[in-house]
């Protein structure tokens, strides 16, 4: 399984042996959240050795977990609705899903099989194409080649060989600022959909990708790349082998979840809740590829967190 952004591995590097000095357990209750509207994407994985036992019920065996604190990711814009909310704010929103696939939190070490490391924030996005500086000066490269072709009208040949150089020399250095331009915006955006799960279907960032922008693709290409384009709020789950790494110090991944949604007309305190429910369906799987899907106005009941006590680490 591809790993997290570099992004993210940075972030994990620092904060993963701080998360693991305090593990807090959590018991949900009911509550309710704000209505949210948008599109939200899942993207799940889970390495080849990690599966999960299947109860007569059909439900799964529990597993037990405790939660890191991955980090906070903000964007260039203030947001009240997130810039407000810190690690516990998040973990008691994300908890309840949880165990709604039973992964439950655990008051002990010795009997915590996964470490979820939370982080979630926003992304920031290229400026709208008539906003970019790049694109301006490309637009009046083509007006200016434009305005010395036109000027050769009457002029003697030598002339007009003058101004046709001129000409290609402004496009020229235009095309340039195109490709600039275009190369940055690229560059943000796979960084974006390795962030976000969008890299999942293999289209963003990739030369299939491009060749796919007028076939049936075309237009899961494109609503993809807009989608990305837009900011989002997002969370990032990664599931590690708590005991690997509590008794031997290893990092193992075992399964990560992307989930986000835009955000444009909404706020991620209100938004959490649904995003979590639609992303739980897939905690501890794959999901084959980026899983989209329209969330309309409406309510999700989520679950208050309670602290149940806190464990140190071995040698504290």
């Amino acid at each position: 399984m591809k790993a997290c952004s570099r992004t993210i591995r940075l972030r994990f590097k620092i904060w993963l042996f701080c998360a693991c000095a305090t593990f807090s357990a959590f018991q949900p209750v009911a509550v309710a959240a704000d209505p949210v509207v948008g599109i939200t994407a899942v993207s799940s994985k889970a390495t080849k050795d990690y599966s999960r036992t299947r109860l007569a019920d059909g439900s799964y065996q529990s597993e037990l977990y405790a939660f890191g604190e991955g980090g906070y990711w903000g964007s260039q814009l203030s947001d009240v609705s997130i810039d407000k909310l810190k690690f516990l704010d998040i973990a008691r929103v994300i908890a309840p899903p949880l165990a709604a696939k039973n992964y439950l939190p655990s008051k002990d070490p010795n009997k915590t099989t996964l470490l979820i490391m939370v982080y979630w924030g926003t992304t920031t996005v290229p400026p709208p194409v008539e906003d970019d500086p790049l694109y301006q000066n490309y637009q009046q490269a083509i007006s200016q080649s434009g305005i010395l072709l036109s000027q050769r009208s009457g002029e003697p040949q030598a002339v007009q060989d003058i101004l046709t150089d001129e000409a290609n020399s402004v496009l020229t250095a235009g095309l340039r600022q195109l490709s600039v331009a275009n190369h940055d915006r690229d560059v943000l955006d796979f960084k974006n959909a390795s962030m976000l799960g969008y890299d999942a279907d293999g289209l963003i960032g990739t030369e299939f990708g491009k060749n796919v922008e007028h076939t049936a693709l075309g237009t899961t290409y494109k609503d993809e790349v807009s989608e990305i384009e837009d900011n989002r709020y997002f969370v990032v789950l990664m599931a590690y082998d708590f005991q690997l790494l509590w008794k031997k110090r290893q990092h193992k991944l075992l399964w990560e979840t992307r989930f986000s949604i835009n955000e444009r007309h909404n706020h991620f305190d209100a938004a959490l809740p649904a995003m979590a429910a639609e992303a739980s369906k897939y905690f501890g799987e794959n999901t084959k590829g980026l899983v989209r899907k329209e969330v309309r106005e409406g309510q999700v009941n989520i679950g208050e967190v309670k602290s149940l006590g806190e464990v140190s680490p071995p040698g504290k």
